[in-house]
C-alpha cells in the first residue's frame, strides 16, 4: 500500500514504490506562498492509494480491467451497449499495427502445424476433429485475405476503467459490464497488481504499460469502432437538449429538412410547452418569426419580455379578425386562385359555425359568399391592393335574399347579432407585424374555441402568404383543432402546403388519443419531419408505439421518463433526449405556478422599489 499527496513538485517513477513513499509532502501553504499550483495540481485527487484490486481516488474508487478473449466471430456493434452504458467510466483502445510480411511467416509455420495434427490424426484412424478443421480453414482464409491486402493484422487492447462511490457499487459495475460481455463470449480479466498502470493506460495519456494484446484482423478491429451513439450534433440549428445516451448536444436545423413541421406528444406537466416555449426563444434569436396560438395564456410572459405582441381573443376583446379578408396575390398566384382558395375555407368556416351544412346548404352558403364579394366589387379580375372586404352581416343580407336560407339565417344570427357578434362582426384591427406574436384564446367560451382557432389560423395562413419570410407557427393544445373535421382539414392543409411559404408547422398536444381519432392525425404525423415525444400515460402509449414503431425499451423509456426527458425524432434518426435551458431562460419560460408567483412577487417588490427577499 502506498499513500502520497498530490502537492508534490518531484517527479515520481511510476516503478519504484519505495522512492515514492520516502517523499515528503509540501504543505498547502507553501504552494500557495510559491504561486506554483500547476494544472496536475487542481485536477488531481487530493490523495491516491494503490490497492492490489482498485485505486483510490479519494472520494471514489476505481478498478481497471482488459479484455482477454474474443469469439471466433464479432458482430457489429458489440461494443455499443457498453458504450452507452449509464455510468461512470474510461475506455482505452491501443492500436499497433503488425507488418504483413513477418504475421505471414507465422502463418505459414502455424498452418503446417494444423496441417500436422490433421496428418497424424488421420494416419491413426482417429475420427476427425471439428475445430482442428475450422482452424485450419479461418488460418487459410486470413492467409489468402492477407497475401490478397484485403486485410491487415493489428495488436488490439481494450482496458475499461470504472468508478463507484464503494465496494459494493464498484461490484454491481463490474457484474453488469462482465455479463453483457460474455453473452457475447468476450471475457475481461481485472488488472491485480497492475492497478496503477491500468489506470495510467486508461486516462488520456497515449501510454499503453498493461502492453496485454489480442490479435485481430481488420474487420473485426473495425468492429470495435467507439462512436457508434447516434447523435444529432449538426452544424447549425438550435439546441434543443442533451443525449440522454452519451451526454452530446442535440442542435437541429428543422429548415434544413424536406419539410418544417413538427409534432409533440406528451400527458400534462411532462414538460411539452415548456420545450415548446424554449424552441421559440432560440429561435427568435436566429431572426425567425414566430407565431402562437395560445389556449392557456402560457406565452404572455414571454411575449412581454422579447417584446413580442399578445392578443387576447374573446367576445369582450378588443382585436378583431375578419374572416372575408383577402390577402394580396403573390408572383406566382393570381387572383382568381386567391379568391377561390378563401371561398373555400369559408365554406368550411361556416360548416364549423353552423354545427354543419346539408348539400343544398354548402351549396347555397358557397354562392352567397360570392355574391357578397360581388357586392364590393371583388370578383377574380380585381386588384385587391386596395378593397374593403365584405363583413358577416353583409353575408348575412344576401343569403338572406336566397330561397331556402331560413334555417341557416336562424344559426348564423347569434354571430351576427347580440354577444357574439362582437367577435366576428367587425373590420380586422389585429397587426401581426413584428417578430413575435401570440394569439391567446384562454377566455373564449368553449363552445367558439374551435371557431376562433380556424378564424386565427385562416388570418394568420393570409398574413404569410402576402410575403415569403422563415416563420414558426406554433399551435398548442391542438386537440382543439382535431376535434371538428373542418379544423382538422385546415390544419393538415397547412402542414402539406406551409414549406412552399417557408414555413415551420408546430404541433402540440397532451391529448395523443383524440389526434389520433381524426382522420387527419396520422396524415399530420407523416408530414411532420421532427417528432418529439416525452413523458407518456398508459392509456394512450401503445396507441404512440403502433404510430411511431417504438420498441418495448422506448415505450418503457417513455413511461418512466421524468419531466422534460423523452424521445427526439428528426428525419431517420431519433435519440434519447432530455431539455435543457440555461436559468435566464427558465425564468422566462417556466410554467410551474409556485415559480411564477414567486417571480411576479420578485417583479412587483422591484416596482416598489424594494429589494426582493
Amino acid at each position: 500500500m502506498n499513500i502520497f499527496n498530490i502537492f508534490t513538485k518531484n517527479k515520481i517513477n511510476s516503478n519504484n514504490y519505495e522512492a515514492r513513499a520516502s517523499i515528503e509532502a509540501v504543505a498547502p501553504e507553501q504552494i500557495y506562498e510559491s504561486a506554483s499550483l500547476e494544472l496536475q495540481d487542481v485536477i488531481a485527487p487530493s490523495v491516491l492509494k494503490i490497492e492490489p484490486k482498485y485505486i483510490n481516488l479519494g472520494d471514489k474508487i476505481a478498478r481497471t480491467f482488459f479484455v482477454i478473449s474474443y469469439p471466433r466471430f464479432l458482430t457489429d456493434n458489440w461494443f455499443s451497449p457498453i458504450i452507452n452504458l449509464d455510468r461512470v467510466f474510461d475506455i482505452s483502445i491501443f492500436v499497433h499495427p503488425i507488418d504483413t510480411s513477418l504475421i505471414l511467416r507465422q502463418f505459414q509455420k502455424k498452418v503446417a502445424e494444423v496441417q500436422s495434427q490433421i496428418n497424424t490424426r488421420e494416419a491413426k484412424g482417429m475420427v476427425r476433429d471439428p475445430m482442428l478443421d475450422t482452424s485450419y480453414q479461418d488460418l487459410e482464409e486470413l492467409r489468402d485475405s492477407l497475401i490478397q491486402a484485403q486485410e491487415k493484422m493489428f495488436n488490439a487492447g481494450i482496458y475499461i476503467t470504472i468508478y463507484a462511490e464503494n465496494d459494493f457499487e464498484l461490484f454491481k459495475i463490474e457484474n453488469e459490464i462482465k455479463s453483457m460481455l460474455e453473452s457475447k463470449l468476450i471475457y475481461i480479466k481485472p488488472a491485480f497488481f497492475q492497478q496503477e498502470d491500468g489506470f495510467k493506460s486508461v486516462i488520456p495519456t497515449n501510454t499503453d504499460l498493461l502492453d496485454i494484446h489480442q490479435k485481430l484482423n481488420s474487420e473485426s478491429l473495425s468492429s470495435v469502432f467507439p462512436f457508434i451513439s447516434l447523435d444529432l450534433t449538426s452544424d447549425k440549428g438550435i439546441l434543443y437538449g442533451q443525449n440522454r445516451h452519451n451526454s452530446s448536444l442535440v442542435i437541429f436545423d428543422r429548415f434544413s429538412l424536406e419539410n418544417y413541421n413538427s409534432v409533440t406528444f406528451a400527458k400534462s406537466g411532462s414538460g411539452k410547452s415548456y420545450a415548446s416555449k424554449l424552441e421559440v426563444l432560440r429561435s427568435l434569436m436566429f431572426d425567425i418569426d414566430v407565431i402562437v396560438i395560445d389556449p392557456e395564456r402560457e406565452y404572455e410572459f414571454l411575449a412581454e419580455t422579447v417584446g413580442g405582441r399578445y392578443f387576447n381573443i374573446s367576445l369582450s376583446s378588443s382585436h378583431h379578425m375578419n374572416p372575408f379578408d383577402l390577402p394580396i396575390p403573390r408572383e406566382d398566384e393570381t387572383t382568381e386562385d386567391v379568391l377561390r382558395s378563401n371561398i373555400i375555407n369559408l365554406v368550411g368556416l361556416f360548416r364549423l359555425m353552423l354545427g354543419g351544412l346539408t348539400p343544398e346548404e354548402d351549396s347555397m352558403v358557397d354562392r352567397a359568399i360570392s355574391e357578397t364579394y360581388a357586392i364590393k366589387d371583388i370578383t377574380p379580375e380585381s386588384d385587391f391592393t386596395n378593397i374593403e372586404p365584405p363583413l358577416l352581416s353583409d353575408f348575412e343580407m344576401v343569403l338572406g335574399g336566397m330561397t331556402g336560407s331560413d334555417s341557416v339565417l336562424q344559426r348564423l344570427a347569434k354571430y351576427t347579432k347580440g354577444s357574439w357578434s362582437t367577435f366576428l362582426n367587425r373590420p380586422s384591427n389585429v397587426d401581426i407585424n413584428k417578430n413575435f406574436i401570440v394569439f391567446s384564446v384562454r377566455d373564449m367560451e368553449d363552445e367558439l374555441k374551435p371557431v376562433a382557432m380556424y378564424i386565427i389560423m385562416h388570418y394568420i395562413w393570409n398574413a404569410i402568404r402576402r410575403n415569403l419570410k422563415k416563420r414558426l407557427l406554433v399551435i398548442d393544445e391542438a386537440w382543439w383543432m382535431m376535434k371538428s373535421e373542418d379544423t382538422a382539414s385546415f390544419l393538415y392543409s397547412m402542414a402539406k402546403r406551409g414549406r412552399k411559404y417557408y414555413l415551420g408547422l408546430s404541433t402540440i398536444t397532451q391529448d395523443a388519443s383524440d389526434f389520433m381519432k381524426s382522420s387527419y392525425g396520422v396524415p399530420i404525423i407523416t408530414n411532420s419531419s421532427i417528432q418529439l415525444l416525452l413523458e407518456q400515460s398508459p392509456t394512450t402509449i401503445d396507441i404512440l408505439q403502433k404510430t411511431f414503431n417504438l420498441t418495448d425499451e422506448e415505450k418503457y423509456l417513455l413511461l418512466e421518463s421524468s419531466v422534460g426527458e423523452g424521445i427526439f425524432f428528426a428525419g431517420l434518426k431519433h435519440v434519447a433526449i432530455k431539455v435543457i435551458a440555461s436559468y435566464t431562460e427558465d425564468q422566462i419560460i417556466t410554467s410551474d405556478p409556485s415559480q411564477i408567483l414567486s417571480n411576479r412577487k420578485a417583479k412587483e417588490e422591484q416596482e416598489r422599489g424594494q429589494t426582493p427577499s
